[in-house]
């Protein structure tokens, strides 16, 4: 007599443990990754798990996949928020110019700083951070 075993009982079979418990998981999660914390940390994570009504190393695992990550400043972003700084204090200066002198005298000057910090705002904005 001649056993033709189906597909579906070969995969049942390879997934067969002869002393039971759960069967193997797809993907094994073997990697570590170890974080310290403080105590007020840990409590946070902890609390937060348990409202989600989640173990906390899934509750990390899941806010890590959310997270957004803001890249620190490059170089040159710091050089531009030093310029920056300078032009808010030229502008801070003509301003008081203007109430001393008069506003006349000074609205080009004022003109043309607006325009240079418009300028160094846009290059802030458009870089991928």
């Amino acid at each position: 007599m001649v056993c033709v075993m189906k597909e579906t009982e070969k995969r049942d079979q390879k997934s067969y443990n002869p002393k039971g418990g759960r069967p193997p998981k797809k993907v094994k999660r073997e990697s570590q990754l170890m974080v310290r914390l403080t105590e007020t940390e840990r409590f946070l994570i902890e609390t937060k798990a348990r409202e989600a009504g989640m173990k906390p190393s899934a509750w990390f695992r899941q806010a890590a996949k959310k997270a957004r990550v803001i890249a620190r400043l490059k170089p040159e972003d710091a050089g531009l928020l030093r310029m920056l700084a300078g032009m808010a204090n030229n502008l801070n200066q003509l301003t008081h110019l203007a109430h001393k002198d008069g506003l006349l005298s000074v609205q080009k000057k004022c003109r043309e700083l607006l325009s240079d910090i418009d300028d160094v705002l846009k290059k802030l904005q458009d870089d991928d951070r």
